[in-house]
């Protein structure tokens, strides 16, 4: 079937990036992860693999979801492909930091009120993506 042909003038389904409220919520949600980061003692070994100040990071991961969830490309615009597993290389990431990375942007969602609609699937991606990170 050509989808082309059926679905002229039918409106597209919103990007993950347009459900989550674009992109000052995907800037809320970023801020909240790193800020739960810092403050719960349960994700101490994710926090020590960062820098003692995370603005950089917070921007990074900002600007590659925006991307990531359909929206605008800064991440690409500014740094080209993500080569997220070469980025992420130079630190030793395993489960105990996969968990904790998922464990902190699954609260953070939660928190930011993220719709269960929406947060279910970018978690089950975002799994795939942490644990692909894993170098040890």
């Amino acid at each position: 079937m050509n989808t082309e042909t059926t679905n002229q003038g039918a409106t597209p389904d919103p990007t993950p990036f347009e459900r989550l409220g674009g992109e000052a919520a995907v800037r809320a949600l970023v801020d909240r992860f790193y800020d739960l980061m810092d403050l719960e003692p349960a994700y101490a070994t994710l926090r020590a693999l960062h820098p003692a100040v995370l603005d950089g990071s917070r921007d990074k991961l900002h600007w590659f979801l925006c991307g990531w969830l359909g929206g605008p490309s800064h991440y690409t615009d500014r740094f080209g492909h993500p080569m997220l597993r070469a980025r992420h290389l130079p630190y030793r990431i395993g489960t105990e930091e996969r968990d904790q990375w998922m464990a902190c942007m699954v609260q953070a969602m939660q928190e930011q009120g993220v719709d269960e609609a929406l947060a279910q699937p970018l978690a089950r991606a975002l799994y795939g993506t942490a644990d692909w990170m894993r170098n040890v």
